[in-house]
């Protein structure tokens, strides 16, 4: 099972649920921060695992990053309250509550910890990480941001989600860095609109999903085992569908939500930008590629006892969600009238 369903982590599963919720549907900033705390207290149980120094280590140093930025959080919330305000301090107190909110959802220039973190974790915890772990800080984003501090963050965002995954052979970290590349176009989104996030979001969210638990069901950790496993050809495709969709390549599903913050980033004339998304993109889509051909190309001796349970439901299910994805343009049409 992804997860040992015993009580304890079913309570904290729970509460990590609730706390976003406490978060976002919080009407003061002190209990955003209360919030945001829950949360830090109940993925570290999650995460730390006695057995595994991996785990371990991951869950400590997410502690501390996370109690670094709440604190800031706290210090920028208190301090506003304090203060009288005048345009240079409601500036200094955006840029601060918004870089806490940064580091809290492991975006650049605080995204050091995030790759790490990625590489200690299962698959699973990676999901919420990439996913669950950034609905609050991203709403609260929302509520107070500075726009030109956030524009400078977003194409930093794309830039270093795009280079930083260049020499990586773990799949995690390249899977981290991809998520600080889609943090790029989410913060994007969410200045443009809240429902324009909320679609990002779910099909982001969708296909991370789907990629977790194809890597978790293989067992698959780093490139080389990619083609050390004589998968299923139905897997390949799927893993292939999923690939380029999540870089956003236009027949796909993922492309749509990206094409419609294209086009209003080309509404609003921010055509440098523009142009830096779409290039960075394109990169990204390189070492996707990279992932793909090491599975396709490379082919090894299928052994009569190494068996991957093909007719299990699951990846019935996973190539439905593939098919899915591949048909993505069709259902984006309903969009449009």
């Amino acid at each position: 099972m992804l997860f040992s369903f015993n009580s304890n982590k079913m309570f904290f599963l729970f509460t990590l649920f609730f706390s976003t919720l406490i978060s976002i549907s919080s009407n003061s900033w002190l209990g955003c921060w209360i919030g945001l705390e829950i949360n830090l207290l109940s993925f570290i149980p999650l995460i730390s695992n006695p057995n595994n120094l991996l785990n371990s280590e991951a869950s400590l140093k997410y502690f501390l990053t996370q109690s670094i930025a709440s604190i800031n959080f706290l210090f920028s919330i208190l301090l506003n309250m304090f203060i009288l305000k005048n345009f240079f301090f409601n500036n200094f107190f955006s840029i601060l509550i918004n870089s806490s909110l940064l580091m809290k959802m492991g975006s650049t220039p605080f995204h050091f910890w995030f790759p790490n973190i990625m590489e200690g974790l299962s698959w699973m915890n990676c999901f919420i990480l990439m996913t669950w772990q950034k609905i609050s800080p991203m709403i609260l984003l929302s509520y107070y941001f500075n726009m030109n501090f956030l524009m400078i963050i977003m194409i930093f965002n794309v830039l270093i989600g795009a280079f930083g995954g260049f020499n990586q052979t773990s799949l995690r970290k390249l899977m981290a860095f991809s998520s600080i590349n889609n943090l790029g176009w989410m913060i994007s989104s969410l200045i443009i609109s809240e429902n324009l996030w909320m679609l990002y979001f779910f099909i982001y969210s969708f296909l991370i999903l789907i990629m977790c638990f194809l890597f978790y069901m293989l067992n698959i950790f780093y490139i080389n085992q990619m083609f050390n496993y004589n998968i299923n050809f139905y897997i390949k495709i799927s893993i292939m569908i999923n690939f380029l969709s999540l870089g956003g390549l236009p027949p796909f599903l993922g492309f749509f939500p990206k094409w419609m913050v294209i086009n209003y980033l080309i509404l609003n004339k921010f055509y440098i930008m523009t142009f830096i998304f779409i290039m960075m993109s394109l990169i990204m889509l390189i070492f996707y590629i990279r992932i793909i051909y090491s599975s396709f190309m490379f082919f090894s001796f299928k052994f009569k006892w190494f068996k991957i349970y093909t007719k299990n439901n699951f990846f019935i299910y996973i190539n439905f969600f593939s098919f899915i994805s591949l048909l993505g343009m069709i259902f984006s049409t309903l969009f449009f009238f």
